[in-house]
């Protein structure tokens, strides 16, 4: 995602998986989660998705700003490796993380190509969609199974 400086920042992750070195979630990871997981009551729009290919982002952009995003790098092999997703404090328990995977996981399916998952929101979001489960590398799955969030 972008700051408000315009300063292009990383997904908020301690590591590829977004744990931190006791493998717990952080708590703004955990407040994504929780999302993706009772994605029922909540239907976020109004917003639009930017692929970035240069940045290797997909950008939620309400009106002129950048409020959430899903960090992404390529390999060779048809693969995307989905990094880290984040959203902005005030955007979060709207739907805005299950939409914005969604999107991301349709357009994956679209250009024929698999994921490594070392996001572990994504991979809650899989685990509560299993109909997106093929998309998943075989050979490269990532992060494969939900940490628990610390309390």
């Amino acid at each position: 995602m972008t700051d408000p400086s315009g300063q292009v920042r990383s997904a908020e992750r301690p590591d590829e998986a977004g744990h931190d070195e006791n493998g717990t979630l952080s708590e703004d990871q955990a407040v994504l989660i929780d999302e993706v997981i009772d994605a029922s009551h909540t239907t976020a729009s109004g917003f639009r998705v930017v692929h970035d290919e240069n940045r290797g982002t997909y950008d939620a952009i309400v009106g002129d700003r950048e409020v959430a995003g899903l960090t992404y790098s390529t390999t060779g092999d048809d693969r995307i490796v989905l990094l880290g997703t984040s959203v902005l404090p005030e955007f979060r328990k709207q739907g805005v993380a299950t939409a914005l995977i969604r999107h991301v996981l349709d357009d994956v399916r679209a250009q024929g190509k698999t994921v490594t998952i070392l996001c572990a929101i994504v991979r809650t979001f899989i685990e509560h969609n299993p109909e997106y489960a093929d998309l998943i590398d075989v050979k490269h799955p990532g992060v494969t199974q939900r940490r628990p969030h610390s309390s």
